[in-house]
């Protein structure tokens, strides 16, 4: 299938999804063989928001539309963006100076703003509103002389973002080991933030080690971790007792996809994987296999879980059953610069809120 690069030009391939090259054979078992599939799975609102944003940059701007690092960590939406005329950088300046330039839902420091304005971008916004909450909180407490030690991963986009609206006062913890070794500098304002999309777990035990040395931490006004995040982690502690083996949809660099591996393990499933596509899926995983538990990360879109199903089913696994541990209606609005169409004329499905169906 081919489509138009949106500004008339040469037309660009669809990017398929991978195809196996042999069907999965069915497994003998002595018992009877099913998928849970885990709910709320799939994408969040941020992520939501993120990819509409670029796509309605695109029809707009017309192509090309700028995106700094991947709009979303997954490598499937990624590549059918780049097909439909969508650059993605890893600086703002590689865009050419009055291009118009997408920042990603992980967020930017005030230094990449300034910078896409130093070249005279039309700049687009589509930080997930929830990672804009902790860059607030990072604000207010640096400006309030709390020094701030930061629940996270090093060299993560988000991360970056916010280590970047309060250099001078926040300090990295990547782990639970780490919070043992930190040497913040000596204050009675010390506070803690984090990644949004950590395992809650990890996270609370981090927390649990920092204040064994520093009584006086405190806790911010709200969990920084994101409801989608811990709905994910929160349906896969469920299911992954009753699982012989879990399988994950998400991208290596997706840090809540990572997560949900991890937690699939902790929480008593046998063996746990991650795939970006089912193709991937190994013929050997499913040997002695009863009960698989799918689920997927919060920057995964549904199709990608449907084409894991079909392939699974392949190998006798056609019995499904849906396990739902929370509901999410939550939306969010689009960035402030495309909530108009080209009349000025404000659109009602750009304001967020809750799901309207």
């Amino acid at each position: 299938m081919s489509i138009s690069n949106g500004s008339g030009g040469t037309l660009l391939e669809t990017p398929l999804i991978p195809q196996r090259a042999e069907k999965l054979r069915p497994v003998s078992t002595s018992g009877s063989k099913k998928i849970l599939l885990a709910a709320p799975r799939g994408y969040c609102a941020g992520v939501d928001r993120a990819v509409i944003a670029v796509e309605k940059a695109l029809e707009r701007f017309g192509a090309p539309v700028y995106v700094r690092k991947q709009i979303v960590h997954n490598i499937h939406v990624v590549r059918e963006l780049e097909a439909r005329g969508v650059i993605f950088v890893d600086e703002v300046a590689d865009v050419p100076p009055g291009s118009n330039i997408v920042f990603s839902a992980h967020g930017v420091s005030p230094a990449v703003v300034q910078q896409a304005a130093d070249r005279e971008l039309n700049a687009i916004d589509a930080t997930c509103p929830l990672v804009t909450k902790v860059h607030r909180e990072a604000v207010r407490f640096s400006g309030q002389d709390y020094h701030i030690l930061l629940i996270g991963h090093e060299g993560h986009e988000e991360v970056e973002g916010t280590m970047g609206h309060a250099p001078e006062n926040t300090t990295l913890v990547n782990d639970p080991e780490e919070a043992s070794r930190i040497e913040p500098p000596e204050t009675e304002n010390l506070i803690w933030l984090s990644q949004t999309t950590l395992s809650v777990d990890e996270t609370m035990e981090t927390v649990r080690r920092l204040r064994e040395r520093f009584p006086h931490l405190q806790d911010p006004p709200s969990d920084d971790i994101c409801y989608a995040t811990q709905n994910r982690q929160v349906a896969i502690k469920k299911i992954a007792p009753e699982c012989d083996l879990v399988i994950v949809v998400g991208s290596p660099n997706s840090s809540n996809s990572v997560r949900l591996v991890e937690v699939a393990l902790e929480y008593g499933a046998k063996a746990s994987y991650r795939v970006d596509y089912a193709s991937e899926i190994e013929q050997a995983w499913l040997e002695g296999v009863e009960t698989i538990g799918v689920t997927s990360g919060a920057s995964v879109p549904e199709v990608l879980v449907d084409h894991a199903l079909a392939d699974l089913s392949d190998a006798g696994f056609t019995v499904v059953e849906e396990v739902r541990t929370a509901e999410e209606d939550l939306q969010f609005s689009l960035p402030k610069e495309l909530r108009k169409d080209a009349s000025g004329v404000v659109d009602p499905s750009t304001i967020g809120g809750r799901n309207r169906t």
